[in-house]
């Protein structure tokens, strides 16, 4: 039977990573989309060395460490350099990603944890999407506490990506983190769907 690739996304805070656990414990593999591109960044050759070309030598600090302030100073509110630095990084990730997949192809399925699925068309490689969507202001005091940054650089953040409305249009099936519907529930529902699907061996593509 074929292999399905399920990719997960949503806004900042939203609870991807909540998500992600719960499917995790019922053994299906996750890929850290954003987890990955941080690694790729500071391990991938090719990919280092295009980051520096683009962005300067400051982009890596005397220790070869990835100098993320620097880099989050450069992109944060010049969207032509934050799209130079995804074009770079965007397609290291795909590959990774690819070659990971090969290496779960037995498992029924696999969830793609991405913050940008859709904004970089990497949803295109996968059949089904969920996304999870969460009350913007709970959203905001998560990611205060998390990240200890500023709410207006958040709010900045947010607008960078796209609107929960439009991820919702373009999802098969959303979860709502609202503290009111059950998370367990309703990733339990989606869990046993694509097992049912992949049984049933018709999986059109989200394209």
């Amino acid at each position: 039977m074929q292999h399905l690739r399920i990719g997960i996304t949503g806004g900042m805070g939203a609870g991807k990573s909540t998500i992600c656990t719960i499917f995790g414990q019922l053994g299906i593999p996750i890929y850290d989309a954003d987890a990955r591109a941080k690694w790729l960044m500071k391990n991938d050759t090719e990919l280092k060395k295009a980051i520096t070309e683009n962005f300067g030598w400051d982009s890596y600090t005397r220790k070869d460490e990835l100098n993320r302030e620097y880099l989050a100073k450069v992109v944060f509110n010049n969207e032509e350099q934050l799209k130079v630095l995804n074009s770079i990084v965007h397609p290291a990730v795909k590959k990774d990603y690819e070659l990971w997949t090969l290496d779960h192809k037995e498992e029924p399925y696999s969830i793609k944890e991405a913050a940008l699925l859709f904004e970089t068309e990497s949803y295109k490689s996968l059949h089904k999407i969920m996304v999870v969507t969460c009350p913007i202001e709970t959203r905001i005091e998560r990611i205060i506490k998390r990240d200890h940054v500023k709410r207006e650089d958040i709010l900045k953040r947010i607008q960078n990506q796209t609107t929960d409305r439009e991820r919702m249009k373009r999802a098969d099936w959303v979860i709502y983190n609202d503290g009111i519907n059950s998370l367990i529930n309703q990733a339990m529902e989606i869990h046993r769907t694509i097992l049912g699907i992949r049984e049933s061996g018709t999986v059109p593509f989200k394209i």
